[in-house]
């Protein structure tokens, strides 16, 4: 697979520890909603991010990398992108993009900068003006790590069949929202998962404890995606 390409667009703070990039292609990029790339530091090291722009919308190639001073990994690859003016990329790759051609009702469920993946899909959703019931829970350790919050609540608002639900572990006074963890919050609103897709992106533990906890309540096990799958 040879490697895209990139002029690099625009590299803006979404958070403190949290930037958004923006790629554009030599070629739009042709990819499944909730796939990666891989950002190309030299031929023996390329990290994986997910696309967090829909494929219907893809002249940009849409990173969000977290990269706090503990991070070394990712505040590498952030580095490597602010001081060229042009990057390469290897991909698309994943395999757990959206099955848009099932209408089963879809649970997204994100921790963290996993919320790129989720919102790839969501966005796909949306704008293929799918009706089937969306839910898109994004679990936060504080207010602080949280962006494009009004964007998504504004969707919630005016889509009967999309239901946004940001649920904050550890809030102040000012958060009149969901607390905890995200994943109990699906679990106290779904008494049952038989019917439903989940995706799902974030640290491996909570993608693994997801993957228990909802097969409990019926899910397939087939029907819930994630690439941490591979490796967990």
């Amino acid at each position: 697979m040879s490697n895209i390409e990139c002029k690099v667009v625009e590299v803006s703070p979404l958070t403190e520890h949290v930037s958004k990039v923006l790629l554009k292609p030599t070629e739009p990029l042709v990819f499944i909603a909730g796939q990666y790339i891989e950002l190309v530091i030299s031929d023996k090291d390329k990290r994986p991010f997910s696309i967090a722009n829909s494929p219907l919308d893809n002249e940009f190639i849409e990173l969000h990398i977290g990269a706090s001073t503990k991070d070394e990994w990712a505040s590498t690859a952030l580095a490597h992108i602010k001081s060229n003016s042009t990057v390469y990329l290897s991909g698309p790759s994943g395999n757990a993009g959206l099955r848009d051609s099932d209408n089963r009702p879809v649970i997204l469920l994100a921790g963290g900068t996993g919320f790129s993946y989720t919102k790839s899909i969501a966005d796909t959703l949306l704008k293929q003006n799918h009706q089937q019931p969306i839910y898109f829970y994004w679990g936060l350790r504080n207010q602080a790590a949280a962006y494009e919050l009004e964007y998504w609540l504004d969707k919630h608002d005016k889509h009967d069949h999309f239901h946004f639900i940001p649920v904050i572990e550890s809030s102040d006074d000012s958060w009149k929202g969901r607390t905890g963890l995200v994943i109990d919050a699906v679990l106290e609103d779904f008494t049952h998962l038989a019917d439903y897709h989940i995706y799902c992106a974030g640290r491996f533990d909570m993608v693994g404890k997801a993957r228990d906890e909802f097969v409990k309540k019926g899910l397939n096990v087939d029907h819930i995606f994630a690439d941490a799958f591979a490796f967990i």
